[in-house]
């Protein structure tokens, strides 16, 4: 028994969750910004591509901050893809924040909060500080233990070499336990922070790279360093001005941020803050890294959201915004009035927008090639066809849910690759909207609620119904 549990056990730190983005590895652009026909998981959409390449650029630059983009175009359109793109290019230097417009009314505090909150995600300051580092070389690590216990504490002598010099240092109690941490023998080569005390490990001294024939891969050599022990270095921090804000707005605010109980922060704090950073950019002690605040969905905000989005981006500290939307002309929420995209004119008047167009059907098979591959799904030619069919009948979705679906039928019938049986079949048990509208109107008289006018069910048109 006790065998078979642990042949059922699973590797947790292996399970990769598979996304309905997690193939997109970046905007799929060469180095003149032209974008490639299947490239990082992108596929098609080159003109919105090569905009975004463009706008990602500037970003990479420094030279536009508090600019904003649209992404505008069908559902299905791939325009949450070019902005995990976006994401994927920036690299992790660029902060990059992600929310949907709903979040807004949805946190225990006010709208214009939750937006700023965001918007402060988005910013960067890169710190930097000197720091005083020991760096060398470990001849010898001798640790005297006492023969009784508790009569006295441990003492220890750490020799330390660099190519130029050799010292002698004697160990405390926390540097023992330090080295044990970290497991430090002679011939490693390590660096130790004055200031903390934390020992970071570099390296195995290539002096000693014939000392065992048998080493694991993770065994990184590197050279005995050369000049003097005690070295100043500078380190650079990377944070973002909404964790500078929840670590000032109160007493061990840091342990806010692991919970995200970040409550209402005043603005007289974030004003401090402001000055501060100000001051350090000055003394050439930190820069502002503008990144980007994504938002989808942003035809949800509503009018009081717009005008506060119109006021922030004018701040001097604004991240670049991105907005995606898939409405046409919408009322715009909080008001009577109706606008392109659900969006006022004068906001709509500061956006660089960028159209995405629907997918053809050589793109269809060429995506639903990349989700096959990503959830790891043999599928024969015949049934990939069914697929683009079924794809550009009813929607790009719809066709990649049924993949996994697919799958999971070929498994039912021990089969080992996915036939064109397989997706025929869940096509019958999962309905498309289409089909979905259409039962709906042929069976209107037996559902609660329905608004549909009755006696023209025949002439109805499925994509009719805007209730």
């Amino acid at each position: 028994m006790a065998e078979l549990k642990l042949s059922e056990s699973r590797d947790l730190t292996r399970i990769e969750r598979i996304g309905a983005h997690s193939h997109i590895r970046g905007l799929g652009l060469d180095s003149a910004l032209e974008p490639r026909a299947v490239s990082e998981g992108m596929v098609g959409q080159t003109s919105a591509r090569k905009a975004a390449g463009v706008i990602l650029q500037m970003i990479k630059e420094g030279k536009i901050a508090g600019r904003a983009v649209l992404l505008a175009g069908q559902p299905g359109t791939g325009k949450t893809a070019i902005a995990m793109g976006m994401a994927k290019s920036l690299g992790l230097e660029t902060p990059f924040a992600m929310i949907s417009g709903s979040e807004i009314f949805s946190l225990e505090m006010s709208k214009t909060e939750a937006l700023m909150q965001s918007f402060r995600k988005a910013i960067g300051v890169r710190i930097k500080e000197e720091a005083e580092v020991i760096e060398g070389e470990v001849v010898e690590v001798q640790i005297d233990r006492p023969a009784v216990t508790g009569a006295a504490s441990k003492t220890g002598k750490l020799t330390l070499k660099t190519t130029e010099m050799e010292t002698v240092y004697d160990l405390g109690v926390k540097m023992i336990e330090a080295l044990g941490k970290e497991k430090v023998q002679s011939g490693d080569v390590i660096a130790i922070d004055k200031a903390s005390g934390k020992i970071s490990k570099l390296g195995r001294s290539f002096s000693r790279s014939r000392d065992y024939d048998a080493m694991g891969p993770q065994v990184k050599f590197v050279q005995c360093p050369d000049g003097e022990l005690q070295k100043r270095k500078e380190v650079v921090h990377c944070v973002t001005l909404h964790e500078i804000d929840v670590i000032n707005s109160r007493t061990q605010g840091f342990l806010a941020l692991f919970t995200g109980d970040t409550g209402e922060i005043r603005a007289e704090v974030r004003e401090q803050i402001d000055t501060k950073v100000a001051e350090w950019k000055e003394e050439g002690k930190a820069e502002i890294v503008p990144g980007v605040l994504f938002i989808d969905e942003v035809h949800i905000l509503d009018i009081e959201c717009f005008s506060f989005l119109n006021r922030a981006l004018e701040n001097e500290m604004a991240p670049i915004l991105v907005v995606a939307t898939n409405r046409g002309i919408t009322s715009i929420r909080g008001t009577n009035y109706k606008s392109p995209h659900g969006i006022p004119i004068d906001l709509l008047d500061r956006l660089l927008i960028i159209s995405t167009q629907p997918y053809t059907k050589d793109e269809i098979r060429q995506i639903l090639d990349i989700r096959c591959q990503e959830e790891d799904v043999e599928i024969i030619e015949e049934a990939k066809a069914l697929l683009t069919h079924i794809g550009a009948e009813t929607s790009l979705r719809y066709a990649i849910h049924l993949i996994t679906a697919a799958a999971l039928a070929c498994q039912k019938r021990k089969g080992k690759i996915v036939e064109t049986e397989d997706v025929t079949r869940v096509y019958n048990l999962f309905l498309d909207v289409k089909r979905s509208t259409q039962y709906l109107i042929e069976y209107q008289n037996q559902y609660m609620f329905n608004e549909a006018p009755i006696g023209d069910d025949e002439d109805d048109d499925p994509n009719a119904m805007s209730s």
